[in-house]
C-alpha cells in the first residue's frame, strides 16, 4: 500500500471493469456507503477511502493550509487515482466529496467519465440574486456553538441535518462519525464547507453529472440542485428523491436512495435528458 492510501484508509473491493469511486461528505467517513458497496462488488472496481480530517485518519496528516480549500481535497483525490493507477472513473460524491469531485473534474476531465453529485451545493450562503440555504450569521452561530461545546453542538446538529430524533439509527450512526473527528478539525472542515464558493468553477465542467438530492434538504434546497443543472458546463440530469428528509439520504433512506444511485450509475445522460 503506498503513503496515500494508506493515509486514506484506501480500500479496493470487487473485480468488475469498470471502476467507481465512492467520496463522503462532512461529518462521516466511508463507512456511510456500507449499505450502497454491496450492490456494486459484482458488477464494479470500487473506491472507497476517508477524507483527510475524517474520524479514521491520522490528525497529524491533516494540512489546515491544504484542506482550508477545496482544491486541496481535489488535490487529495487526484493523488488517490493516481497512486491506484486509474486512468479513468465513475465518481459518486456526498456534499463536500460531490463538489471536491466538481474541482477534480475540471483539473483532469480525462480522469472522469461522469460525476454522481449527492446533496451537492457550489454555496450554502444567500446573496441578493442566489438562495444557497443559510445568512452567514448562521454559519458563525454554528462555529461558536462548535467552539464552545461541541458535544451539545453535535447532539443539535446531528438529528437537524439527517432529519429525525436522537434516537433513530441515521442520527446515532451519523453523531458517532461526527465524535470521531477531532473537534478543532471538524471546526476548519465545516467552515470551509460552509463559506466556500464555487459557482464561478461550473462553467469549466464539462464530464457529464448526475445530481441527486432528497426533496427535503435543510442543508441543500432543490432550488441549488437547479442552479447546478443550469450552470453546469457540460451535460447534466437532477433526480429530487420525493418524500425524503436529510441531507444524507443514503443514510437515513437506502431502501429510497439506493435504487436511484444504482441507476444514475449503471445508465448514462442522453442529450434528451440534459435538455
Amino acid at each position: 500500500m503506498g503513503i496515500v492510501e494508506e493515509a486514506h484508509n484506501v480500500k479496493v473491493v470487487g473485480s468488475g471493469e469498470k471502476t467507481i469511486v465512492l467520496g463522503h461528505g462532512f461529518g462521516t467517513d466511508q463507512s456511510v456507503w456500507k449499505q450502497l458497496v454491496p450492490y456494486l462488488v459484482d458488477e464494479y472496481r470500487v473506491v472507497l477511502y476517508d477524507n483527510m480530517g475524517a474520524g479514521p485518519t491520522n490528525p497529524d496528516y491533516f494540512d489546515f493550509d491544504r484542506h482550508s480549500s477545496l482544491e486541496g481535497y481535489a488535490y487529495d483525490l487526484l493523488a488517490i487515482l493516481e497512486e491506484l493507477q486509474i486512468s479513468c472513473c465513475m465518481y459518486l460524491g456526498h456534499s463536500l466529496s460531490a463538489m471536491t469531485g466538481v474541482v477534480a473534474s475540471i483539473f483532469r476531465p480525462d480522469l472522469f467519465s461522469k460525476l454522481i453529485l449527492v446533496s451537492a451545493s457550489p454555496r450554502f450562503i444567500n446573496t441578493d440574486d442566489y438562495y444557497g440555504g443559510f445568512e452567514l450569521k448562521d454559519i458563525e452561530q454554528l462555529c461558536q456553538a462548535m467552539e464552545s461545546n461541541y458535544k451539545a453542538w453535535v447532539s443539535g446538529f446531528a438529528p437537524l441535518v439527517v432529519g429525525g430524533d436522537m434516537d433513530s439509527v441515521a442520527v446515532q450512526e451519523f453523531s458517532r462519525t461526527l465524535f470521531n473527528m477531532r473537534p478543532d478539525i471538524a471546526l476548519i472542515v465545516f467552515r470551509t464547507v460552509f463559506t466556500f464558493d464555487l459557482r464561478h468553477f461550473l462553467s469549466c465542467v464539462t464530464v457529464p453529472c448526475h445530481i441527486i438530492q432528497s426533496s427535503m434538504d435543510v442543508a441543500v434546497p432543490v432550488a441549488v440542485a437547479q442552479y447546478l443543472h443550469r450552470n453546469l458546463g457540460g451535460k447534466s440530469i437532477v433526480e429530487i428523491i420525493s418524500n425524503i428528509e436529510g441531507h444524507l439520504p443514503h443514510l437515513s433512506a437506502p431502501e429510497a436512495t439506493i435504487p436511484v444511485l444504482l441507476r444514475h450509475i449503471s445508465h448514462d445522460i442522453y442529450n434528451s435528458d440534459a435538455a
